[in-house]
């Protein structure tokens, strides 16, 4: 039976979080999706929003620097998804190991994670510095000539990439709760069998944390898709547009631009590109993600 009193007060409880939803969430994004199709420039006030239908999206296949952030931003997605989970799990596997003064480790790789993603920009601009940064520097001791990593197109892109593995800490703390979440009944029979390491970590420890996998890789995808801060710091999209990433000049359009509607309609763009992604990796994961209830509901 039902209990309407109970029932009131559950919806007063969530009523703070639906309000915010409503006015931080779902009102701009309704108001995002109206300016798409219209003409704003954002110093002049609402009254000189202009109904302009589907010109904003025409005008993005006209739009030499749309492609080329959408280039720069699908090529880092590409890189850094894949290499960041596999350096997590690696990682995340050493953590798992129950050595003496290992918390110590975790708490280093974690560290990284808390420092603001300014402060930390900002400290790769100096290892990244050609003439005294402590990158090329180590290069030197054996006899390479280090490029000059955030001022050369051909070596600004991978620098950030490289930059990112600095903080996969996040990720390798959830790798490490799902890899101690591992029955260790199921090395022991594995051990028993003959196992060796390579089948124990390909039979057991993957299937077994695959949810953890697929819940990093939507995070990855998500996040790679949206980056910003880093490239906004330390290179402004420069130079010669290798680092100008989707997201820093859908903020140019809106900001320094101040093209309010082309802006909006280049975040729909982007938010169509990250669903689309999103639920590939949704419908595949029937194929290769495995959850302990599965065979009870067979």
């Amino acid at each position: 039976m039902r209990n309407s009193k109970s029932e009131r007060a559950g919806y007063w409880f969530i009523m703070p979080w639906l309000i915010g939803l409503l006015l931080f969430t779902i009102g701009p994004m309704l108001f995002s999706l109206l300016l798409a199709f219209s003409k704003w420039d954002i110093i002049t006030g609402v009254q000189s929003i202009e109904w302009v239908g589907l010109d904003n999206f025409k005008t993005m296949f006209h739009d030499e620097l749309f492609y080329q952030s959408l280039k720069v931003t699908f090529i880092f997605a590409l890189v850094s998804v894949p290499l960041y989970q596999v350096a997590s799990l690696l990682i995340a596997l050493l953590l798992n190991m129950r050595n003496k003064g290992m918390k110590f480790f975790r708490l280093i790789y974690f560290m990284p994670s808390i420092i603001p993603a300014v402060a930390a920009s900002m400290m790769w601009i100096m290892i990244f510095n050609p003439e005294y940064g402590i990158l090329n520097r180590a290069l030197a001791l054996f006899g390479v000539q280090g490029p000059a990593w955030l001022q050369d197109p051909s070596y600004a892109l991978g620098a950030l990439i490289v930059m990112g593995l600095w903080g996969v800490g996040n990720t390798i703390i959830i790798y490490l709760s799902g890899l101690q979440g591992v029955p260790e009944e199921l090395y022991e029979a594995a051990n028993l069998d003959g196992a060796g390491p390579f089948q124990r970590f390909f039979n057991i420890t993957l299937p077994m944390i695959s949810p953890t996998v697929f819940f990093n890789v939507i995070m990855g995808i998500i996040g790679g898709f949206q980056y910003f801060t880093q490239a906004f710091v330390m290179t402004n999209g420069g130079p010669l547009n290798s680092t100008l990433f989707y997201n820093l000049y859908l903020y140019n359009k809106a900001f320094t631009d101040f093209e309010m509607g082309y802006a909006s309609a280049l975040s729909w763009v982007l938010f169509i590109i990250i669903l689309a992604f999103t639920l590939l990796v949704i419908r595949s994961s029937s194929m290769w993600v495995y959850y302990q209830g599965d065979n009870e509901k067979d």
